[in-house]
């Protein structure tokens, strides 16, 4: 039987039952140690955790709630995949809709009959109701370092649009200024974003809940990158097969999630702004301070016996590996609606999400596979996208040992090859720029075409044994399926990228990388990580021969790429050595 979990401690205590959660009654710290300890276990394969013991606050943490496969399994009562596949199935289906067709798909039709969230009088979230707010009650987390401060890392940011009155629930980290006081890193590409910009072009705060603790459901739904204008609330219903409960807030004008764990209502003021940050975030360095929105709470509702939930983001894998591959199977069946040439497509976590994107295509007619590019590039959150590779649909789009074949296969530089130099780009991409320039928000796109148009070529391609000796300063090199050859460099890594990019012995080799020492080339995600990253196509790539045929660029030869670690860029994400060493002497307390 499916368990529908409409709140976070009814599904903590059955990952309990089934051996997936795990208490840590020893005395810990909010700030790094649970970091730590819970990066640790994400790499190690680890159950959830709760943490009973946290000082300063009376609350107990859970954490890492759906960093497995296994998790995510129970929290949707099946394969992510399966339930995408199965939506877009109906959505075929019912073109045109009938009786019979509604009875065929009877299971899946009595999802969209949750889709309208429930209402609730009577809500656990608002057992206490706390007029005189203190944020320094909660366990708020610091997670790195370098961190200026704590934040709120799983906050469901609830606003409406001041036209539409349509609800949106957003992730956006909170930094806590004090105990009632918080930086908002709302971005302008999201639903919450648009509506701050609503409100502050009006002149009028923002109204603004932020519940902590929902379901597992709720959580998948407001990271997923759903249309502008559909409601998360209603996503969730359909995802966990049961209305979300809803509630009217206490001092504001919107509906909250009744059985979340706490609910913060204030404000947003316009025309305000406080330097949030550093954070260390999800591309695994950090992103810098920089002035953003406040949110100012005036009520905070909470349950009797509240749980505080969190996540840690850093250098991947963390627990947002699980929830983005989740939220991506159950919604790409739904991008061939609008595109029914593409049969796959994957982001992948290695790289943060934005910087990879690998799509399949059926193609048709000539330059097709571009035109889905282009399209995607103008789809919703798919429009922060860095890098696309495109291949045929018989290359499995989540191996990227398959794709870098395809790209030995069909790729050619003087055809293949397409750079937007100005495009929109995710605010936490700190390789992105405009013009050459670093700016928030602007940056470059390439877009490679692996998609098969004749011939294929597959010959192998030989390296010189010694490449120090064509570039001086070259460290250590990994030669990755006969096509993309990564150099370790730690000085002047742009000359070193040319003198091998313009070598006539590697004229063969379709891709080099140059890289900083910190990257394992060895180490698949390590080498993921480091190159997707640290690079912007409009400012970091060259090649053999480039030249404007008019206002046409050509290219030609070997394709380079610049993804070291430049002296602008924020620091990469490393923990306290004094911490790692408590950490490493109460192990066997944490899991005694």
């Amino acid at each position: 039987m499916t368990m529908a979990f409409t709140d976070l401690q009814s599904f903590l205590a059955y990952l309990e039952k089934n051996g997936e959660l795990h208490r840590v009654s020893a005395l810990v710290s909010p700030e790094l140690e649970i970091t730590e300890i819970a990066t640790r276990s994400v790499l190690e394969g680890g159950p959830a955790l709760l943490f009973e013991n946290v000082e300063g606050s009376a609350y107990p943490v859970a954490i890492n709630v759906l960093a497995s496969r296994r998790r995510i399994q129970m929290a949707l009562g099946g394969e992510p995949e399966e339930l995408g596949e199965r939506l877009l199935h109906f959505i075929q289906d019912m073109n045109p809709p009938s009786f019979k067709t509604i009875w065929r798909n009877r299971s899946i039709a009595k999802r969209f009959m949750n889709f309208r969230p429930g209402r609730s009088r009577k809500a656990p979230v608002q057992e206490v109701v706390e007029s005189d707010p203190d944020l320094g009650t909660m366990p708020i987390l610091k997670c790195w370092p370098g961190d200026g401060g704590r934040f709120v890392t799983l906050p469901l940011v609830h606003t409406v649009d001041q036209e539409t009155g349509i609800r949106n629930i957003g992730m956006y980290r909170m930094h806590v200024y004090d105990g009632q006081t918080t930086g908002m890193h709302i971005q302008i590409q999201r639903g919450g974003g648009v509506h701050h910009w609503q409100a502050e072009r009006s002149g009028r705060p923002l109204e603004m809940a932020v519940a902590i603790g929902g379901d597992p459901a709720l959580w998948l739904a407001t990271v997923a990158a759903l249309p502008e204008g559909f409601d998360e609330a209603a996503f969730a219903g359909f995802l966990r097969n049961a209305r979300t409960p809803m509630t009217q807030a206490m001092t504001l004008s919107m509906q909250v999630p009744a059985q979340a764990e706490f609910v913060l209502e204030g404000v947003v003021p316009p025309n305000v702004r406080r330097v949030e940050g550093p954070f260390g975030d999800h591309f695994g360095h950090y992103s810098e301070a920089a002035e953003f929105p406040i949110f100012q709470v005036k009520t905070i509702t909470r349950r009797r016996n509240a749980v505080y939930p969190a996540t840690v983001v850093g250098k991947p894998p963390q627990e947002d590996k699980f929830i983005g591959d989740a939220t991506q199977e159950v919604l790409k069946p739904l991008s061939r609606l609008i595109h029914p040439e593409l049969t796959d497509l994957w982001a992948y976590f290695e790289a943060g999400f934005h910087n990879l994107l690998v799509v399949s295509v059926e193609t048709r007619y000539e330059r097709e596979p571009l035109k889905t590019a282009l399209g995607l590039l103008g789809t919703g959150q798919l429009a922060l996208t860095k890098v696309i590779v495109l291949v045929d649909p018989d290359v499995n789009v989540r191996s990227f040992t398959r794709v870098v074949q395809a790209i030995r296969r069909n790729f050619d530089v003087r055809r293949d090859a397409q750079i937007i130099a100005r495009g929109p780009v995710d605010t936490l991409d700190f390789a992105g720029g405009a013009a050459g320039q670093s700016a928030p928000h602007a940056g470059g796109k390439l877009i490679i075409d692996a998609t098969g148009r004749g011939p294929a070529s597959d010959m192998a391609v030989p390296l010189p044994g010694d490449l120090p000796a064509l570039a001086p300063g070259v460290m250590r090199s990994r030669f990755f399926e006969q096509t993309l050859l990564v150099v370790q460099v730690e000085n002047e890594p742009r000359r070193v990228l040319e003198a091998l990019v313009a070598s006539p012995l590697l004229s063969k080799v379709k891709l080099i990388a140059v890289v900083s020492p910190d990257i394992d080339i060895d180490d698949d995600i390590s080498l993921l990580w480091g190159l997707f990253t640290r690079f912007d196509p409009a400012q970091d790539i060259v090649f053999t021969g480039a030249e404007l045929r008019g206002p046409v660029p050509a290219y030609s030869g070997t394709m380079g790429i610049d993804a070291s670690l430049k002296s602008s860029y924020p620091r990469p994400l490393e923990m306290d050595p004094d911490v790692i060493q408590q950490v490493d002497r109460r192990w066997g307390e944490y899991f005694s």
